[in-house]
């Protein structure tokens, strides 16, 4: 079974010292993946049609979590870059972050007796206080776990492979997370509509969830290992040099093209995810049909990972993005097309085919693209940003990367309950089933299907100005390693027009450039094959030789 998965996956060597560590490093992604997935698909309908807030109590929750989480996530990503520890610079927050992450998951899908109705303010607050421990768990697990992977895969294709096994885990995450509600929704609750009887449903399946998510996080602590961190050297630390380490993560053109690309993005996800099950429970009105709608949704992102995989591999990055994110475009212009459905318990064929069809197989499919290309371009911005500043900063830019998903999430959730509720959508009516008026329904369509659709067309046109190769990825980590050996590094015109392509500087105004000794010729070595050969100081070679033998 390990050879056939090194196969898949295009590795060579021992499934022990290659295919396992990347395993080994994903268990978390148990957590990253499964967590959010409920959440994304759940929370806000929980806490409007299980407890009973109103749309606006429910998103503003969101939305103020994702600040907090927009302000925890920079202090995350200096305080691991700046660990100095033997057994590395992430892992122990893996560890620390167990019990927070534990009790906040319970306390997200159990009021304890508070009801919105009757305590609105105390609820608000609850919830509020809950999200935001979640959202503390949550980076002290994904700063720490995103910034690892540039020095546990610093090849180009490896790269590539940790984060494929990475979503084989996040399904690993999702599947059962979702099947588990399931269950227990058939069981202890209703399975026609979300109502005040799906509060035990809900609780169970936090606490069962709440102990899978901790013993995935504590694999992880407990299995990879890092390099010591102890002779590190560190700047001083101050206010000023904290806003101008992520001042400087934006003097990448290579970032800016990135985060501009990942911001839209998310931000059609996140319109999409927080409408689909008004969209569904409201204007398709077949809500007995949602377990399927993500059952096949979750198939068919699912699906597209080996098409992404192999255009990965064989055509670089950005180009599954290219390929397959109008798909996701074409699926949310269906979801337009949906007319009211039939009257309870009665099935209207064709807004049934349109609402599978577009949501549930386009949708998620050509999603995957763009959510594909960001995962496997993030590390490789790390690289950038050394040859720009001269330090590794995998923290800071781990948290640019985090802090563009979660904070763009939770604003695009609160603006969609600003709008849904403008537009007169009600909620609060704990799965009593209410006739929306015409206005409610197309402030449903606008939100399922138009925003999200503008969004994923800027995010398609701006993936086409990320330009890095494997080829450029390669000289850069050469002239980096050679920069560090001699003190100064001789470029081709060639080489020194890519770096400036990428950097969106001059050579000369960056670190790569800096200083260079124009009497010291130190050009890039190339191996028989025209590969870059990427030089290793003595110590790191010695220090990567004692973690093999751990």
């Amino acid at each position: 079974m390990g050879e056939r998965l090194k196969k898949a996956i295009g590795i060579e060597g021992k499934f022990k010292d290659t295919v396992l560590p990347m395993i080994q490093y994903c268990y978390a992604n148990i957590f990253l993946g499964g967590g959010g997935y409920i959440i994304s698909m759940y929370f806000t309908a929980f806490l409007t049609d299980v407890v009973g807030m109103d749309i606006k109590h429910a998103t503003f929750i969101v939305m103020i979590a994702t600040i907090w989480d927009g302000v925890n996530d920079p202090i995350m990503g200096i305080i691991t870059d700046r660990t100095r520890s033997k057994y590395g610079r992430h892992r122990r927050y893996l560890l620390w972050s167990i019990p927070p992450l534990a009790i906040s998951y319970t306390m997200l899908w159990n009021s304890f007796g508070l009801d919105a109705a009757a305590h609105p303010t105390a609820c608000v607050m609850y919830y509020a206080i809950a999200y935001i421990i979640y959202k503390t768990a949550y980076t002290m697990v994904a700063v720490p776990h995103t910034a690892m992977l540039p020095t546990l895969a610093p090849e180009y294709n490896k790269r590539t492979q940790y984060t494929s096994v990475s979503y084989i885990f996040n399904s690993v995450g999702m599947v059962p997370s979702y099947i588990v509600l399931l269950i227990f929704l058939a069981v202890f609750g209703s399975s026609s509509n979300l109502s005040e009887a799906s509060k035990a449903p809900f609780m169970l399946t936090g606490i069962v969830l709440s102990i899978v998510y901790a013993i995935s996080v504590f694999a992880t602590f407990k299995k990879v290992k890092e390099p010591s961190s102890l002779n590190e050297k560190l700047p001083p630390l101050n206010i000023k040099f904290a806003i101008d380490e992520y001042i400087q993560v934006f003097r990448s053109k290579a970032f800016r093209d990135y985060f501009s690309m990942t911001f839209f993005w998310q931000m059609a996800r996140s319109f999409y995810s927080t409408t689909t099950v008004y969209y569904i429970t409201y204007l398709a009105n077949l809500y007995k049909y949602y377990p399927l709608f993500n059952t096949l949704a979750g198939a068919f992102e699912a699906l597209a990972f080996p098409l992404n995989y192999a255009i990965t591999m064989r055509k670089g990055k950005s180009k599954c993005g290219a390929v397959v994110t109008p798909f996701m475009i074409i699926g949310l212009g269906l979801l337009l097309f949906v007319k009211t459905g039939s009257p309870e318990g009665q099935t209207s064929i064709v807004p049934l085919v349109i609402m599978l069809l577009g949501g549930a197989v386009l949708y998620p499919f050509g999603m995957s693209g763009l959510g594909f290309v960001g995962n496997n371009v993030f590390p490789d911005l790390t690289d950038v940003d050394e040859f720009i500043t001269g330090r590794r900063r995998e923290g800071v830019i781990s948290t640019c990367n985090t802090m563009v998903k979660q904070v763009v999430g939770g604003v695009m959730t609160f603006v969609v309950g600003v709008v849904l509720d403008g537009f007169g959508l009600v909620t609060g009516n704990k799965g009593v089933y209410i006739e929306q008026t015409t206005g409610a329904l197309w402030g449903i369509r606008i939100c399922v299907a138009l925003l999200p659709m503008i969004s994923a067309i800027i995010a398609y046109i701006l993936l086409k100005r990320f330009k890095m190769t494997k080829d450029d990825h390669t000289m850069i980590r050469a002239a980096i390693a050679t920069k560090h050996k001699y003190g100064t590094v001789t470029l081709t015109d060639y080489e020194r027009e890519r770096c400036e392509l990428l950097a969106g500087h001059k050579l000369e105004k960056i670190w790569l450039g800096r200083d260079n000794n124009e009497t010291e010729i130190h050009t890039l070595d190339k191996d028989e094959n025209g590969n870059y050969i990427i030089l290793l100081e003595m110590d790191e070679l010695k220090e990567k030789a004692l973690l093999e033998a751990e």
